[in-house]
């Protein structure tokens, strides 16, 4: 059962029209109605066939807006790649004593885990954990690399990850109702683009088959994508 203030905001919202995208965030930002400041995501159904391995679409994309929140970032490494986390900026760093106190007391108070190769086999031990919290490390999300310092970086920048999640849907922030109609429409574009360019080739017919913007507690806007492949 939805509030007053929401069935309020419904009714800004013509459920049967595609809105243009600039139209859509205009009307997105007039939908806010939280005291607190609102995410808005973006979700995209695709037409591709999850079920099939070369129809997978993932990865990532750093928003030139940012995210506007402050991630936690962990790096598991050792040696000089710790030393290197460290003075990047990483909030923790570890190697065997971090997996442990995963392992044994559940601690997850991080948003971004970065792992040097050599690490993971360290980290497998714990991938029943961080796996279902979708914190696994993984090398197609640039968080499996020597490249340290620019892992950090681009997660403190905005960096987000997307991937396809049930019934062929993509979910992914493009930022704060607080960041005003421009930045919204550049990270909106940089994470179409994105997600244009991560195609599969054995993907058949319409791509976009349907795009909609929503803040956390707001209805959804459907969206015109610029180009339909």
């Amino acid at each position: 059962m939805k509030g007053k203030k929401y069935n309020e905001v419904l009714k800004l919202v013509d459920k049967d029209k595609i809105y243009p995208a600039s139209e859509a965030l205009d009307l997105v930002l007039k939908t806010a109605y939280a005291k607190f400041d609102e995410t808005v995501e973006l979700h995209a159904k695709l037409g591709v066939d999850g079920r099939q391995a070369d129809q997978q679409v993932r990865g990532v994309v750093v928003l030139p807006a940012g995210t506007g929140k402050k991630l936690r970032v962990l790096v598991l490494a050792k040696g000089e790649k710790a030393d290197e986390a460290t003075k990047a900026g990483a909030d923790y760093v570890g190697a065997e004593e971090i997996i442990s106190k995963i392992a044994g007391q559940g601690w997850l108070d991080f948003d971004v885990c970065i792992t040097t190769p050599d690490m993971m086999g360290l980290v497998g031990r714990v991938a029943k954990v961080l796996g279902p919290k979708g914190l696994m490390p993984n090398p197609k999300s640039g968080t499996v690399t020597n490249d340290i310092t620019k892992a950090i970086e681009d997660v403190k920048a905005g960096k987000v990850e997307y991937r396809l999640e049930k019934n062929n849907i993509i979910h992914c922030p493009i930022g704060k109702v607080s960041f005003g109609k421009e930045k919204l429409q550049q990270n909106f574009d940089a994470l179409m683009d994105a997600l244009t360019r991560a195609k599969p080739a054995s993907s058949k017919g319409t791509y976009f088959r349907s795009i909609s913007i929503a803040t956390t507690m707001g209805p959804g806007i459907k969206v015109m994508p610029k180009t339909n492949i």
